[in-house]
Parts: structure tokens; C-alpha cells; sequence
């Protein structure tokens, strides 16, 4: 399945450009308002230096009242415009943040190309720092715009003052920005790397989480702490680079801040002993030098900024321009619910023909792990059309002309290693609280002794990645979600290879009466389950070599005899 912001590629401009399209008004208004801001910072100096020319010279508590007044009015101005200039500039952002993470999520849950080599650990990342950097942007435009409004407001001032110091400001602050401009780039590249590096570390835990219990039982627990160890370290070096990088920025930008502040009073201080200017007017520039100082600062940490949305942005952009595996066509499947595989070849499949008709319910054993595998990945959308030879139909509709969501509807393939997600028992085996047959969904995949067990029932918490269930338990949960789905088609692969004997047998019976009159696939080698199928298909060596009832199978073919029985 696609969206309409994934079908075609989105470079990390091109994702800076959409955040800043969609968010005009907010940023125009946040502008205003912070430009307001900056006017009202600048204009407070000034004023004080005309305050004191005025009451020098005219001696008068009539001027001095106006002059307070006119204090009050610019520090309630200043209060104001940055009380809500940030407060329209901080929703936008947040925003702008949510729906990037809900774009980046919805991309990472479809089937992406597989030349993009992102695992789950590094979606997260994008999904959530990166998204949030992202979208920084819409507040570092309207910061860096009134930051420059208060330069040139300051650098107008000085100048009507004299044009020397007028200059001074403008020549100073455009070096200021050509020397921190050069540096920002090396704080792009630098925090790029680190991301690459944090997310990788971010897909580590995640596959140690996955493999926790197999490493216990094995003893290479050790030897995976030691990898995570490697990738982590890797990823606080790279921490300490950007932060040894952002420092030098960051002292370079004061220091230079400074020295133009200095230079300012030092030039106003000089002009005034030469009687150039009066005492108000080196109030003024005194005061506007020690103010620069925060319009320069915020104006030169713009670049850096803006560079790390940029190489957030374009890490999005491997998820968001990642093409899906398939390309759905616009048809739905036909009233029939049957399943059709026409000489696939793909992988170890060598010309697999197989039809399973409405209501049937077969299974398929596969003598080599890889072409079962293959199989899966195929009926499960993993596998675009076009990869393999050869055509799959449901319901008498070849699936390159299908839909996803049709697909999808009329047709679920149960992974053999499903995902148990943080929630209940409940959430996990009707996740959209719509299925009607939670009840025989649980009783079939006898999930009923963990419900049981525990006084919360179905409502009972489980941890993410069911932490809290052995393997068994989770194996069985799966099932009971694919269950639970109610399908016309529904494709099963290894259901049962964690339980015990004696629950697997009940399983097969109680999976092939819940399923009696709708179509089942059980990719298996169980020969419970090959023995409750109506008919079982033999799959060696990529193609298929046999057909008939288990029974009979182990009565006539001395190789699936020793394939299957235990």
C-alpha cells in the first residue's frame, strides 16, 4: 500500500520546502510577532538615549512622565509579541513535528524497497528525533528573520547617529556570518554521521530485545553486549565530535559577537570625546552594543540550525522516498475464494503450481526451510509481481492487479515469527476491536490455560515484544490473531513449532473445524496439521512433487515419511 506523500521520492529539501509551504500563516504571523519583539528590544536603548538627550536639555517632568510611559508601552510591546509570537511559533512547530512522525511511521509499516537498509531501530529514530529536528525549521525562519530586523533597526539607529558606527555594525555582522556559515557545514556532516550512528545503535537494541531468550539459552549474551558495546561506542564518539564541534561554534560566535560589541562602544566612546556625536546618542550606542549581542547571537546559531534540520530532513527522506515493494493495481478480488499458484519461479521455487479451491483446507510441506520461506514471502505481498516469475491469483485475480487493502482483506499470511505488541491480550488478538470470533479464536489456538492463568483475563498486560510469555504463548497469541481476522484466505506458516505435542494435535483439529467452509494454507511439517488438511502438497526441491492425504503419503512415499515423522 502507498500514500500520497510516498509515491514519489522526497529529498530532504524537498521536505524542509513542504513543512515551510504548510506552515506560512503561522510563520508569517510568528514574524510579526517576534519581529515586534526584536523592534521593541532595539527600540528600548534608543530610547533611553533620547530620554536623556531630552532631559538634559529641556529639564522638564513632563518630558521625563511621556518618557516613562513611552518605556512602559515598548517593555509591554516586548513582553507581549514574545509571549505569543512564541507560543503560535512552538504549536506550529509541535505540529509540523506530528505529522512527519505519523508519515514516517505509516511509511516504515508498509514494505519498502529492499536495496534500503533501515531496520526498525533506525525508523524509530527518524520517526522521532529526526522528525522533531525537522521541524525546528519553522521556528528558526521566523527567529532569524526578526534577529535581522533588530540588526538593521540597530545598524539605522547608529547610522543616523554617524554613519561610521551604522557601518561598522553591518560590515561586522555580515563577517560574522560568512566565518560561522563555513563552520555550520562541518556541524551538518558531523551531526549527520551521528544520527547514522545513534540509529544503528537504536536497530541493535532492538534485534537483542527480539533474540533476548535465545541468547540466554545459548550463552551469547555476553558476545552480543560486547556488539551493542562496539555500536554504542561508536555513536558517543561521534556524540562527542558534533558536541566538541557545536562548542567551537558556539565560543567562536560569542568571541566574535563580542569583539563587534566592543568595537561599537569603543567607536561610539572615541566619537564622543571627539564631539561627533552627544551624550544621548553614546547612550544609545552603548546600549545597543550590549543589545546586538542577543539578535547576533540567536541570528549566527540560524546556519547551524538549519543545518541540522537538513541532514535530519534528509534522513526522512530514506523512509519517505523508499518505493514500495509492490505497485497496487486498482482491482479487488472476484466473488471466488480461491488460491491460484501458476509456475512461480522465484528464490528456490523452480515452477510451483498449486491450486486450493474455495472452502479447502490444505497444507503444504516443504522439505527445505528457504523454499518455504520464499512461498510466504510471496502470498504475503513481500515480493513485488514483477520479481518472479510466474503468477499468483485470488479469487481467479492476478495479485499484480490487486489492491494491497483487497489483497489484504480477502487474504492474511500469519508470519511465522509475529510480532506481540505492548497492550492486552486483548489488543493483541483484535487490535481494531472489531473481530467477532475472539472467543473461538482463543479456544482454537488453545490459548484458553494463559487466559486462565491469570485473573485479568483477556485484559491481561503484556509486554512489548511479549516479554512476559514464553515462546509457546506468543506463538499461540499469533495464531489467535490470524484467527481472529476471520479471512476467506487465510495463510499459515509454522504455527505450532513451539508448543508440545499433545497441544499441537488439539490445535490442528480445533484450526481445521474453525476454518471448515473458508480456505486455509498451512506452510508446514507437523504432521498434526498434515493430518487434519484435506489434502497435503509436497514441495522439494522448488517444485511440487506430490499430492495426496497425509495418510496416504506416509503409507506410499518413503521420503516424506522420513521428512515428517517424528
Amino acid at each position: 500500500m502507498t500514500t500520497p506523500d510516498t509515491q514519489r521520492p522526497r529529498p530532504g529539501s524537498d521536505i524542509l520546502r513542504t513543512a515551510l509551504r504548510r506552515n506560512v500563516g503561522a510563520m508569517t504571523w510568528g514574524t510579526v510577532l517576534m519581529g515586534l519583539y526584536q523592534a521593541g528590544e532595539t527600540a528600548f536603548p534608543i530610547a533611553l538615549g533620547l530620554i536623556v538627550e531630552h532631559t538634559m536639555r529641556d529639564r522638564s517632568l513632563g518630558s521625563l512622565g511621556v518618557s516613562i510611559g513611552a518605556l512602559a508601552v515598548i517593555i509591554t510591546t516586548v513582553s507581549l509579541s514574545w509571549r505569543f509570537g512564541m507560543r503560535v511559533l512552538q504549536k506550529a512547530n509541535t505540529t509540523e513535528a506530528h505529522r512527519w512522525r505519523v508519515r514516517v511511521a505509516a511509511c516504515g509499516l508498509q514494505p519498502v524497497a529492499r536495496d534500503v537498509d533501515l531496520k526498525s531501530g533506525e525508523v524509530l529514530t527518524i520517526a522521532t528525533e529526526d522528525a522533531d529536528q525537522t521541524a525546528d525549521i519553522i521556528e528558526v525562519v521566523p527567529l532569524l528573520i526578526s534577529s535581522l530586523v533588530a540588526v538593521v533597526i540597530a545598524a539605522v539607529a547608529l547610522g543616523l547617529a554617524d554613519l561610521r558606527l551604522g557601518l561598522l555594525v553591518i560590515v561586522g555582522t555580515v563577517a560574522i556570518l560568512s566565518i560561522l556559515s563555513v563552520m555550520s557545514r562541518r556541524i551538518g556532516s558531523s551531526t549527520r554521521e551521528q544520527q547514522a550512528r545513534v540509529a544503528r545503535a537504536g536497530a541493535k537494541v532492538a534485534d537483542l530485545i527480539i533474540g533476548l531468550r535465545p541468547l540466554h539459552g545459548f550463552g551469547g549474551n555476553h558476545a552480543a553486549f560486547r556488539s551493542y558495546r562496539k555500536v554504542s561506542t561508536e555513536a558517543k564518539h561521534q556524540a562527542i565530535t558534533v558536541a566538541r564541534v557545536n562548542g567551537a561554534y558556539a565560543g567562536t560566535a560569542l568571541a566574535l559577537n563580542a569583539v563587534l560589541a566592543t568595537a561599537v562602544t569603543l567607536t561610539a566612546g572615541w566619537l564622543a570625546f571627539e564631539g561627533r556625536i552627544n551624550i544621548g546618542e553614546l547612550v544609545m550606542a552603548v546600549g545597543l552594543a550590549q543589545f546586538i549581542m542577543e539578535p547576533l547571537k540567536l541570528f549566527s546559531e540560524m546556519p547551524k540550525y538549519v543545518m541540522i534540520a537538513r541532514a535530519s530532513a534528509e534522513r526522512m527522506a530514506l523512509v519517505l522516498a523508499a518505493p514500495p515493494v509492490t505497485t497496487p493495481g486498482p482491482e479487488v478480488p472476484a466473488a471466488g475464494r480461491d488460491l491460484e499458484v501458476d509456475c512461480v519461479r522465484h528464490g528456490t521455487l523452480r515452477k510451483v503450481r498449486f491450486q486450493v479451491t474455495a472452502g479447502e483446507f490444505v497444507a503444504v510441506a516443504a522439505y527445505q526451510p528457504r523454499a518455504a520461506a520464499d512461498l510466504a514471502s510471496i502470498l504475503a505481498l513481500h515480493v513485488p509481481p514483477d520479481a518472479y516469475e510466474g503468477a499468483v491469483r485470488v479469487g481467479g485475480r492476478d495479485l499484480g492487479d490487486l489492491s494491497t487493502e483487497a489483497v489484504r482483506e480477502h487474504m492474511l499470511v500469519n508470519p511465522y515469527d509475529g510480532e506481540i505488541f505492548a497492550g492486552t491480550l486483548r489488543t493483541n488478538i483484535d487490535p481494531s476491536g472489531t473481530s467477532r470470533t475472539v472467543p473461538e479464536a482463543v479456544e482454537a489456538s488453545m490459548l484458553t490455560d494463559v487466559v486462565a492463568l491469570h485473573r485479568e483475563g483477556l485484559d491481561y498486560p503484556v509486554r512489548d515484544r511479549g516479554a512476559n510469555l514464553s515462546g509457546g504463548q506468543r506463538q499461540r497469541l499469533s495464531l489467535a490473531r490470524a484467527l481472529a481476522a476471520d479471512t476467506d484466505v487465510l495463510v499459515l506458516r509454522d504455527p505450532t513449532t513451539a508448543v508440545d505435542a499433545v497441544t499441537e494435535q488439539l490445535i490442528a483439529r480445533n484450526v481445521a473445524k474453525l476454518r471448515r467452509g473458508r480456505t486455509t494454507v498451512v506452510i508446514t511439517s507437523s504432521p498434526a496439521l498434515l493430518d487434519a488438511a484435506d489434502r497435503v502438497l509436497v514441495l522439494d526441491d522448488g517444485v511440487i512433487t506430490a499430492e495426496d492425504t497425509h495418510r496416504n503419503l506416509l503409507a506410499t512415499d518413503e521420503d516424506y515419511c522420513k521428512a515428517v515423522a517424528r
